[in-house]
């Protein structure tokens, strides 16, 4: 049998990373919207665009993120299944007789 793949975590400093950047572009892009020279509906319009925009990129990274862990899920059963056959098979086994072990 094999062994399980260890799963890799991200580091804090790589977490930490990520969550400032996310609020910097995100703090970043409302104070161009609210300094926008325009009426305070296209600032608004376009606060609800960005909202909009970051809700369905969480969205699209969780549905990625579930396939790739579906079909690691699905290769590990298929390889179990696949080493539970060759453990079996014993290609110098006789027909009629039943397999030693």
């Amino acid at each position: 049998m094999s062994e399980p793949a260890v799963k890799q975590q991200s580091t804090t400093a790589f977490y930490g990373q990520a969550v400032a950047s996310f609020a910097v572009a995100l703090g970043a892009t409302a104070a161009g919207i609210f300094n926008l020279d325009t009426d305070a509906w296209v600032r608004a319009f376009l606060g609800i665009a960005v909202l909009y925009l970051v809700t369905s990129s969480f969205t699209l990274a969780k549905v990625i993120r579930d396939r790739q862990e579906a079909g690691e899920l699905v290769s590990r059963v298929d390889q179990a299944r696949v080493e539970n056959l060759l453990v079996r098979h014993d290609p110098f086994q006789k027909e009629g007789r039943p397999p030693h072990g």
